[in-house]
């Protein structure tokens, strides 16, 4: 026992002395792990080899003979990587780039096992299955490094996230088909048919999903409960993975799926029902558990190696070197075939072509390769041949890609031109720099002139300072010839930056709840994203995607609309509500950051330009909210009581801090008002209820020419008239169609097309009544400006409201008049009618 204790020890010491020696060698820490493992499992063969080795104990001699079961890779470590990563991932951005993601992961996977298969069929002797069993095990890659260096050069981060969920699924799917060819190789076990296999390997994957789904769905809402017991919350966390694991294991699904579907579960409902510290202190924990497992999967694995290469002779470098090339040829057919395909659709972004050949030369293989080939070897049923065969090129081949590979990756970074700054970034950069030089130059010169400090200090400093902004300035000033256009651009991903530091911000003060800073975070991460791609168009295109106007809302209309199934829209429109407040307070303060350091680093013409920005999304933001809040009057005002609650708690708490600090009121009394605190946030924590039934009789009573109705009118109208959602850009009224119904503007804006011009109408007015009295075609085309609410009456309905309603009667004779049209004679027809 005290030996295994002093290996435990002895493997975390490796893992701390690893990263300081991958900095100082710049390698992939992956890489250093496996060299000191093999290392070490090559010391462990000689000591076991020599003639000491039968004088040690017999506790030190079953260590050396490292007997490590594959199941520890597979069952322990890997469920640890799989859930952190699904834990880290953006969610909603992922979702975006699935398409790719499935391809690299599933396609380049299959692809990769049947060309390794058949390419080693000629070097070898177990046959067609055996090769493509080792070309499964061989086909997930270990894109980390490549991950890493993306993140250091800033990569596009759409790039970045396709292969990181890439490197997901990949394992996933190896695995499944590692497990599917293992089944022909066994003596024993009679081959699967082709429907089997069409419908078992879809049926483990979807099978893995539901178990992990079904787990985390579970204890999520009991981690939620847990809400004063931190600890026990993290402690919960840790059952999740191996608990979907062992249950999609013991039903005969896919495990590592499973994983993987408990951490999204979590990923998307922790982050909205777990308080930000907690979720913090949460991925905290497991950052360093996967940072663990990784490194103990790497080491452990590589101390395997000298094992397995045992009974390997030199004809067996064919077959290594046959799979290595097998295995870029496979990759190089996706990255320069089937994903330039996708970008022809706009289902995948651009990739130019030193990054797809950085993907294709860090295309690693790790730990889960070992851990496979390990699997076969301690497969009793499994054919001897087949598994030494496995055994020496996974393991040759793991070898060969970190030395060859590996090695050289960073210096093909660097003749790739991929370690240096854009043109944009470094001349932001530039400018930054220089006024932040100027400021500290300033404050430092404040705080010194009062303190005693020797002059000739102070002197000498300021110089020092004076040389460096100078330096700084001069740099900046060849920064100029950046045009305007890139001077906007550099100018609104700063703004998006400072947005997403206000989000953070609102979640520490408290005004913004957890349940909205993951969706606040999102869209501020897309804008900076979009606008790196396509400048000030892509900056609005992603603000107007931040409204929520997407394919999720017109599928929760659909089911409302059609199925009267609300819950859906009821949900989206809600946190819809809250994130447009959120925003309208956000932008308002974003107008003060264009007026301080964005006016200083750009100058005044592209702060004017940013202004202007900021005011056209203000306008879209405000005149949803409006409609939305004339359609739910009565949760908005809720939602603005909330917000404003949220903030006098917050300062309510920053106030008894300050009593504390001042020592005026004791520990006791403050802990006493942090737990009142506590339970009032608790409790405006939980959103308030919508109800999807449009508030009619308040909406009309908001409009001038039904004001003065009694309440039985308004009760009638209301039911007279019919609710329509609008969009911007649909046609409420085509030109020249027959009139039927009368349109009133509940909230919103309509653009009127016609032969004297266009116009605008807004809330309370009206249109197609004029046509519709003059029984005339529609002369002018109508479309919304915005979204907003529009009521529908019939001509019938209309008529008899005209003869009840004076105001109504004037508001149609003036909007008339307006158009040079006389309805005195429509009038008379109106009354005659009745």
């Amino acid at each position: 026992m005290t030996i295994l204790i002093g290996l435990v020890a002895g493997l975390f010491f490796a893992i701390s002395a690893a990263e300081p020696l991958a900095a100082r060698l710049r390698l992939p820490l992956a890489i250093v792990l496996c060299m000191m493992g093999a290392g070490l499992g090559l010391g462990a063969l000689a000591v076991q080899q020599s003639p000491a080795a039968a004088l040690m104990e017999w506790e030190l001699r079953r260590v050396l003979e490292l007997r490590i079961p594959s199941n520890l890779f597979l069952s322990v470590f890997l469920p640890v990587l799989i859930f952190q990563a699904a834990l880290s991932l953006d969610i909603r951005r992922m979702l975006e780039d699935s398409l790719p993601i499935m391809v690299m992961a599933i396609l380049a996977v299959i692809l990769a096992t049947l060309t390794v298969g058949v390419a080693l069929t000629p070097f070898s002797s177990i046959g067609i299955y055996g090769c493509l069993l080792i070309g499964a095990i061989i086909s997930t890659t270990d894109p980390s490094a490549v991950i890493d260096i993306f993140r250091s050069i800033s990569a596009p981060p759409r790039l970045v996230r396709i292969i990181q969920g890439e490197s997901l699924l990949n394992d996933a799917t190896a695995i499944a088909l590692f497990s599917f060819f293992l089944a022909f190789v066994t003596a024993g076990v009679p081959n699967p048919e082709p429907l089997e296999v069409a419908v078992q390997v879809p049926l483990m994957m979807f099978g893995g999903l539901a178990c992990g789904w079904a787990v985390a769905r579970l204890v999520v809402p009991v981690m939620a409960w847990m809400s004063g017991w931190p600890t026990a919350q993290i402690s919960m966390s840790v059952a999740i993975p191996f608990t979907a694991f062992l249950l999609a294991e013991a039903i005969g699904y896919s495990g590592v799926i499973a994983a993987f579907a408990s951490g999204l579960v979590l990923n998307l409902m922790g982050q909205r029902r777990i308080a930000p510290a907690v979720w913090r202190q949460i991925t905290d924990a497991w950052s360093l558990m996967a940072h663990w497992a990784g490194a103990l999967i790497f080491l452990l694995a590589a101390l395997l190696i000298p094992r397995l290469l045992e009974t390997a002779v030199w004809t067996d470098i064919c077959l290594i070197g046959a799979a290595m090339l097998a295995a870029l040829v496979s990759r190089a057919a996706v990255l320069w075939g089937v994903l330039p395909v996708l970008t022809a659709a706009k289902l995948s972004p651009p990739i130019p072509a030193p990054y797809r050949v950085t993907i294709l030369w860090g295309g690693l293989r790790g730990a889960v390769t070992l851990a496979l080939a390990l699997a076969v070897t301690e497969a009793i049923a499994v054919p001897a041949e087949i598994k030494r065969m496995a055994g020496i090129v996974a393991t040759g081949y793991v070898l060969s890609v970190f030395l060859i590979q590996g090695l050289t990756l960073r210096p093909l970074i660097r003749g790739l031109g991929l370690d240096r700054l854009q043109p944009i970034d470094q001349a932001l950069s530039d400018q930054v720099i220089a006024v932040a030089l100027q400021d500290v130059r300033e404050e430092v010169s404040n705080e010194v002139r009062d303190r005693g400090v020797d002059h000739e200090i102070i002197r000498s400093e300021a110089k020092r300072l004076g040389e460096l902004t100078q330096a700084a300035v001069e740099r900046a000033e060849e920064a100029n010839k950046v045009l305007d256009r890139e001077r906007i651009a550099l100018g609104l991903i700063a703004l998006a930056g400072h947005e997403r530091d206000l989000v953070a911000e609102g979640v520490r003060d408290g005004r913004i709840g957890s349940e909205l800073q993951m969706r606040l975070t999102q869209d501020c991460a897309r804008i900076i994203e979009m606008t790196r791609t396509g400048g000030r168009p892509g900056y609005r295109a992603a603000a107007r995607i931040s409204l929520g106007d997407g394919r999720r809302l017109r599928l929760a209309a659909f089911l409302h609309r059609r199925l009267r199934l609300s819950g859906m829209l009821a949900a989206i429109t809600a946190e819809r509500i809250e994130v447009l407040i959120a925003q309208r307070v956000i932008l308002e303060d974003l107008h003060r950051f264009v007026d301080g350091r964005i006016r200083r680093i750009h100058g005044k013409r592209v702060t004017e330009i940013l202004h202007e920005i900021l005011s056209q999304r203000q306008e879209k933001v405000n005149a949803l909210l409006e409609g939305l809040s004339l359609q739910y009057p009565q949760y908005a005002e809720d939602v603005g009581r909330r917000w404003v609650r949220r903030m006098a708690l917050r300062l309510e708490e920053k106030e008894y801090e300050t009593l504390l600090a001042d020592s005026l009121i004791v520990p006791e009394v403050h802990k006493t008002l942090t737990e009142r605190i506590a339970r009032d946030r608790k409790a405006l924590s939980r959103r308030p209820r919508l109800d999807m039934g449009i508030q009619k009789g308040a909406l009309l009573r908001r409009l001038e020419i039904f004001r003065d109705m009694d309440d039985a009118e308004i009760k009638r109208l209301s039911r007279a008239l019919h609710v329509r959602h609008v969009e911007p850009g649909e046609v409420l009224q085509a030109k020249d169609g027959a009139p039927a119904k009368v349109f009133l503007i509940g909230s919103g804006a309509v653009e009127v097309s016609g032969k004297t011009g266009d116009y605008r109408l807004g809330q309370g007015d009206l249109f197609g009544h004029i046509s519709l009295l003059a029984r005339a075609p529609r002369r002018a085309e109508i479309r919304a400006l915005t979204h907003g609410t529009v009521f529908e009456l019939e001509e019938v309905r209309f008529q008899r409201l005209l003869q009840r309603n004076e105001p109504l009667r004037t508001s149609v004779l003036e909007s008339a008049a307006r158009l040079g049209v006389n309805l005195e004679g429509a009038f008379d027809e109106v009354w005659k009618s009745a």
